[in-house]
């Protein structure tokens, strides 16, 4: 593989793993958010967080 065929990868691969993190991150808050919401007795937030959780999973 030449030189910029791997470094091309090697981009892609960065890009994946920041991705991934990214995506990690917003979960975790998500989930203390959610938390938060049902400790409260907040509905409307609650469905509201829910709804993001689901499109972070689809």
């Amino acid at each position: 593989m030449d030189v910029s065929g791997y470094a091309a990868m090697l981009g892609l691969f960065a890009e994946m793993v920041w991705d991934e993190a990214i995506r990690k991150q917003k979960e975790q808050t998500l989930y203390r958010e959610i938390d938060s919401a049902l400790a409260r007795g907040d509905e409307q937030t609650f469905i509201a967080l829910a709804q993001q959780w689901k499109e972070l999973h689809s």
